[in-house]
């Protein structure tokens, strides 16, 4: 219907002007509708639902590095993911670490990678289900004495007493593989004492201990407090490297290593010391949702300074070698994580 009084060049300027306000509306919403995305993308890093809910991390015994890395990533993870809570439970380290993950009574763990092997290789119940989302730190064994020992080399500890880690721990394992590369039976040629780290430190000040091992990050804070009150020396175990190397497969996860020498000022005195080092991993399996695991691997990656300031081993944690993780497959929610992140 023609409007009276209209001429018909206004009618059409008017029309050609609604519409041009239209289409500005709708391209307005769509934009607006786009930076909403991006930003719901940006506050939840790799597009992902934030994940909620309860799991559990086993550490080990409490004065122990996985402890105190336990603890810090829990802080972490409690910024990154609120409305995800982390509780932690004590244990006697990586065998145990396996074991509490496998049967549930854990979700997620650390563990030194050649525990993990041997508990595969043994065809462990539930092993197949087990994963990993990140290789963090290395271990490395550390044979600690008193300073005026005659100990020179781990063969030397035969008739002594020797602490050697709790019964399913990973220093254990490497324990008993290290003397027996050495020529020594454990149960035959020494005293084998099964304590972990939080109490041979104050056993070798009192004297009830002759030395001790133990696999840890470096500094391990148990250690650079035992220096503070007793005079103790770090013995070498770089001579065994072509001995365990002949035991493959079994040691195939450990490789010679160095302390550097400002690992223990106070002890070395500006020297390294040769030793053997292995990985660790956090572990977990496939009951783990995609979207818990992607949380926690990407704290964990996030938090390297952060905790690596308290935790020193911690500031190993490398995004680039986070990936090998054998002998075990990337979960699928830390294989999500590293994709969203690569270069």
């Amino acid at each position: 219907m023609v409007r009276p009084g209209v001429p018909y060049g206004l009618r059409d300027g008017a029309r050609a002007v609604r519409a041009l306000t239209r289409r500005r509306v709708v391209r307005g919403a769509c934009a607006a509708l786009v930076v909403l995305g991006l930003l719901a993308w940006w506050l939840l890093p790799g597009g992902s639902p934030a994940p909620s809910g309860n799991v559990t991390f086993a550490t080990g015994v409490p004065t122990g590095v996985y402890a105190r890395y336990g603890t810090l990533l829990q802080q972490r993870l409690g910024r990154d993911a609120p409305d995800l809570d982390m509780g932690l439970k004590a244990s006697e380290g990586s065998v145990e670490n396996i074991e509490m993950v496998v049967s549930g009574e854990a979700d997620f763990t650390i563990a030194q990678s050649d525990a993990v092997a041997d508990y595969v290789d043994g065809g462990g119940e539930g092993a197949d289900r087990l994963s990993a989302c990140a290789r963090l730190y290395d271990d490395y064994v550390q044979l600690i004495v008193p300073a005026d020992s005659p100990v020179r080399s781990a063969r030397d500890l035969k008739g002594l007493r020797v602490g050697m880690g709790e019964e399913r721990s990973g220093v254990s394992l490497v324990a008993g593989r290290l003397l027996q590369a050495a020529g020594l039976n454990r149960k035959k040629d020494l005293h084998e004492v099964p304590i972990g780290i939080d109490r041979m430190p104050a056993l070798l000040a009192d004297g009830k201990l002759d030395a001790f091992l133990w696999t840890g990050g470096l500094p391990t804070t148990a250690i650079e407090q035992l220096a503070e009150k007793t005079r103790i020396r770090l013995v070498q175990l770089g001579d065994l490297v072509p001995r365990l190397q002949r035991m493959e497969p079994e040691t195939r996860h450990y490789r010679p290593a160095v302390m550097p020498a400002d690992a223990y000022p106070a002890v070395q005195q500006g020297e390294p010391v040769n030793t053997v080092a292995v990985s660790n991993l956090l572990v977990t399996t496939d009951r783990t949702d995609a979207e818990v695991a992607e949380a926690l691997t990407r704290s964990l990656i996030n938090s390297r300074d952060q905790i690596g300031n308290e935790v020193h081993a911690a500031q190993k944690v490398d995004l680039r070698t986070a990936i090998y993780t054998d002998p075990l497959p990337l979960h699928e929610g830390a294989e999500r994580y590293y994709r969203a992140v690569k270069p």
